[in-house]
């Protein structure tokens, strides 16, 4: 293949995928901005009241549908967007880069997680939306109720680490994979704090929203920094 061509494809799809994470970061911020007007407009309580009250039981709000292994499950998938394992998650990769020496892209990772945390945490007290009062909680919850910090810090976490890893694969398979499986976990960790009663629908898709747009958000200030040799490249 001609030098040249193989540069300028490869600047062509570098340009892709930025123009694509960019229009990615735009609709995102979209979303949040738009399900936050309908929760202000108190627009959102109305379906969010239905979604919640077909989770359960109609003769018992108390006992969410299906059997106790669901209502397990759904414990399990909540506790994958809970501080303790995405500290944990964070710190494992973060040491994992430090003894490769990529100091650089550790501090990128923190960076992104830690000011994810204190965004969501601004955010919560910003809007200090009450939580779910139809349905009793099936988990323990001590903050405002929008957007869902669970959901948030899932996207915001697994889909940064899920990028991390899909840079250093040859495979495409192997990228989609990493890409795929943290959506799933994503979503699931959203659908679970829904399930168990300790947030409006609303405040999950506000998580997811902007969860994904702080992922995106410091994926292309990755790239931009790893092109300018400030932080190591895969």
């Amino acid at each position: 293949m001609d030098l040249r061509a193989f540069v300028s494809r490869w600047h062509e799809r570098f340009e892709i995928w930025t123009l694509a994470a960019m229009v990615g970061f735009a609709m995102a911020v979209w979303a949040f901005i738009e399900v936050a007007d309908e929760v202000v407009e108190g627009e959102s309580h109305a379906t969010d009241s239905r979604v919640l009250l077909a989770l359960r039981n109609a003769d018992d709000l108390s006992d969410p549908i299906g059997p106790l292994w669901v209502e397990e499950l759904g414990r399990d998938f909540t506790a994958l967007g809970g501080v303790g394992v995405l500290t944990l998650l964070t710190i494992s990769v973060a040491g994992y880069l430090w003894l490769v020496r990529k100091v650089r892209a550790m501090l990128l990772v923190l960076g992104a997680i830690g000011s994810g945390l204190l965004a969501s945490t601004l955010l919560k007290q910003a809007f200090d939306r009450t939580r779910p009062d139809l349905v009793p909680h099936d988990s323990l919850v001590y903050t405002a109720s929008f957007p869902s910090g669970h959901s948030m810090m899932a996207a915001i976490t697994y889909l940064t680490l899920a990028a991390l890893l899909a840079r250093v694969q040859s495979e495409r398979s192997t990228k989609v994979y990493f890409l795929v499986l943290a959506v799933i976990i994503t979503v699931a960790v959203g659908a679970s704090r829904v399930y168990l009663g300790v947030h409006w629908p609303s405040d999950v898709l506000a998580g997811w929203a902007v969860g994904a747009s702080w992922a995106l958000l410091f994926w292309l200030l990755a790239r931009w920094l790893q092109e300018r040799g400030q932080v190591e490249k895969e």
